[in-house]
């Protein structure tokens, strides 16, 4: 089984955050199978800035694939399943 971390940054609940949130953990239920989890963190930056710092966020909402490496990163609503996907290197049959 592979586990993949998912860190979405937020900067306050606007509605693109929502949408990033919900669009998400969407794709997470859709893709999960018995080899491939979807954990995933959300992290607002107006409550934890050195994060956002450390991480070098510039825009959000961000999403960032922590773990498996490479590290990857995909702005935006996260609307666009096809391109997140492939933005985060989800392999889906």
């Amino acid at each position: 089984m592979t586990t993949h971390l998912l860190r979405l940054y937020i900067a306050g609940r606007t509605p693109a955050a929502d949408r990033a949130v919900r669009n998400l953990e969407q794709l997470a239920v859709e893709v999960a199978t018995a080899d491939l989890v979807l954990q995933i963190e959300v992290i607002d930056i107006l409550k934890r800035p050195q994060l956002a710092e450390d991480e070098r966020i510039l825009a959000t909402p961000v999403v960032i694939r922590k773990l498996p490496p490479p590290m990857r990163r995909v702005v935006g609503d996260l609307s666009e399943r096809e391109k997140v996907l492939i933005g985060l290197d989800l392999k889906v049959d």
